[in-house]
């Protein structure tokens, strides 16, 4: 399995709970904030749900 590098790009000051909870799952709090996830079904479906937020590169 690979990893991804996810990086979270816009603020979720005007998203909604369920978004915000989500990119608190993935591990992001800042804008810029880069973090490493293995690439598995349940952190794409996250990442699927946030995609408007968020900047995904394979490792």
């Amino acid at each position: 399995m690979s990893n991804l590098r996810i990086t979270l790009k816009k603020s979720t000051i005007t998203c909604k709970e369920d978004q915000k909870a989500t990119v608190a799952a993935l591990g992001l709090r800042k804008i810029g904030q880069t973090v490493e996830q293995k690439d598995n079904a349940q952190i794409r479906g996250m990442i699927n749900k946030v995609s408007h937020l968020v900047q995904v590169e394979e490792i």
